[in-house]
């Protein structure tokens, strides 16, 4: 009997894709948001318009799941005013746990961002300390949106202290499509957007396997529960065609390097996704598809 899984944030850009990702896997799936799919949702899944800051209609959209993937939130900064951005994305994330409590699931994944170190979107351009970035990196936030995301880290981490759940927070990075990530603009090391990619050194995630990453983070907490984990879902490359260690040096040469960066690999440390979840990027813009 396959499982059912509930996805908020289910009508979005990654949630269409987790929703694809589940069906291609054999799970039902309940996808709830305040917003209507853009198409009919395929054999398998099924639609509810769910207010995600309300628990009763969450709770019930929820009944007779298995295991949720938390999904739904503003995804970035200064698009709504600051305390929409911080309530809409904390108060969703306490009312999924908090429903998927009262209902006994025991197992939650939900979308962080690599923002919750702090980098991205501070006024004052800063970078990360050290590099490979690992999750007990500091956070150091200085932007609602990004602070939304370290607040949500701590809802879960009590949920997971109370109750016993497993609640991976999945740090995704830009999540794109292959063909953003073939359109993007080209950096130069002596333009100001090279500078302005230096806050996230650059990094970037293909929806297809951050999609994996959510489906993996509640599959293997079935079997070896893990409680509460954050992890850096990053593709195992940066955006850039010079090496990584020197264009950090460029932008950011307090930067301890930790340990070396060989060719245009990541600066984020994504062997703990690999450890605890199976999970390891299988897609690259320099890929030849």
């Amino acid at each position: 009997m396959s499982e059912r899984i509930l996805v908020t944030g289910g009508s979005g850009r990654l949630g269409s894709q987790v929703v694809t990702e589940l069906l291609e896997h054999d799970y039902e799936v309940v996808s709830i948001d305040r917003v209507r799919p853009a198409q009919r949702l395929p054999l398998g899944a099924r639609f509810v318009l769910t207010d995600l800051a309300d628990v009763g209609e969450i709770a019930f959209a929820m009944k007779r799941c298995d295991a949720v993937i938390h999904l739904g939130a503003i995804p970035s900064p200064y698009s709504h005013p600051d305390d929409v951005v911080f309530g809409n994305n904390t108060g969703a994330t306490f009312a999924v746990l908090q429903a998927a409590s009262l209902l006994g699931i025991r197992r939650a994944a939900i979308a962080s961002s690599g923002s919750a170190y702090g980098m991205a979107w501070a006024e004052r351009r800063f970078f990360a300390s050290y590099v490979p970035v690992d999750e007990a990196h500091p956070l150091l936030n200085h932007d609602a949106y990004g602070l939304s995301k370290e607040v949500d880290e701590r809802t879960a981490e009590m949920f997971a202290r109370r109750d016993g759940m497993s609640v991976a927070c999945l740090r995704f990075h830009w999540v794109a499509r292959r063909e953003e990530q073939l359109g993007r603009p080209q950096f130069h090391v002596d333009d100001e957007a090279f500078a302005e990619g230096g806050r996230g050194f650059w990094g970037y995630v293909d929806i297809r396997d951050a999609a994996r990453a959510a489906r993996l983070a509640i599959e293997v907490a079935r079997d070896a529960p893990y409680g509460f984990e954050p992890f850096n879902i990053v593709a195992a490359d940066t955006l850039l065609g010079i090496p990584t260690e020197e264009a950090i040096q460029r932008v950011s040469p307090e930067t301890v390097i930790r340990s070396p960066l060989d060719g245009c690999v990541s600066a984020f440390d994504i062997t703990k996704a690999k450890r605890i979840l199976g999970w390891e990027p299988l897609h690259s813009w320099r890929d030849a598809e």
